[in-house]
């Protein structure tokens, strides 16, 4: 039966993912979530129950995922949905980003994927089913937004891992897709979410606009609902066939072919330099 299934969130304190979890939770689901801070998850929704598992996990530790993932099957008996859901928003420039600044994104929203999907795939691949969902961003199909390159880089690396995971993993009957939301209304763009770049350059005009822009404007009025981007997760979850890439809303839906758009166009314009280097 679906809901005897165990899904395994991440960052499942806020913005989709704690919604995804109260949907999962309703709808009879035996959920895990994970947060830096259980306290929140515990406050939201309770304490653990033959239902509902909150885990304090450093996902950039390996080790601390492993054991968390021991103790989410040890629990259980079981895990056959994984939605990879921690992240944060980096805003600033190329240049603008400190080494350390640009780092920590990638330690998060790629390695702590890395560290998951490495830790639960023995009990998946054991067990011939699974699925899972790695969320990217809009920002992880088109990168065309001033100061937020490495944000965008370390969406594209998680939309790149997943696409060669579904191909990996399909001969055990596991599924892999990745999911990207376009701007939904979260705290993924509110104080002490989002981050703000160290250290500013002024000549950097349009990363500026945009940054005030995100944090003042768009915060608070995005045009997507959280709780039904829950709704559509656990829908695809129950596909013989899910797809591998995934677009949420309906800003995310016009960026795919305005970058399609581009696409076509660039390689259209430059056809002639691209076959000639054909033998």
């Amino acid at each position: 039966m679906e809901t005897q299934k165990v899904w395994l969130v991440t960052g499942a304190s806020k913005g989709l993912g704690l919604s995804l979890v109260k949907k999962l939770l309703q709808e009879g689901f035996r959920v895990i979530a994970t947060s830096r801070n259980t306290q929140p998850l515990i406050k939201e929704i309770g304490a653990i129950s033959d239902l509902f598992l909150p885990i304090e996990v450093n996902l950039s530790d390996n080790e601390d995922v492993k054991k968390a993932i021991a103790t989410s099957i040890a629990h259980f008996g079981q895990l056959d949905v994984v939605v990879n859901n921690a992240g944060f928003g980096q805003i600033g420039t190329i240049e603008e980003l400190t080494d350390e600044e640009s780092r920590s994104n990638f330690d998060i929203n790629v390695f702590g994927t890395l560290n998951i999907i490495r830790n639960v795939m023995p009990h998946l691949r054991q067990n011939k089913s699974g699925h899972i969902f790695n969320i990217a961003s809009i920002g992880g199909y088109s990168g065309g937004f001033a100061g937020w390159g490495i944000y965008c880089a370390t969406k594209f690396a998680v939309a790149g891992l997943t696409e060669s995971l579904a191909e990996e993993v399909k001969g055990f009957g596991i599924k892999a897709t990745v999911v990207y939301p376009g701007y939904f209304r979260t705290d993924f763009l509110a104080k002490g979410s989002v981050k703000t770049p160290q250290h500013t350059i002024a000549d950097y005009e349009a990363a500026r606009q945009s940054e005030q822009a995100h944090l003042n404007d768009i915060d608070g009025n995005q045009p997507n609902d959280p709780e039904k981007a829950a709704d559509v997760l656990i829908a695809i979850s129950k596909k013989e066939n899910p797809p591998v890439h995934l677009f949420l809303g309906s800003d995310a839906y016009d960026v795919v072919y305005k970058k399609m758009d581009i696409i076509t166009h660039d390689v259209e314009q430059w056809k002639s330099y691209t076959l000639s280097t054909a033998l």
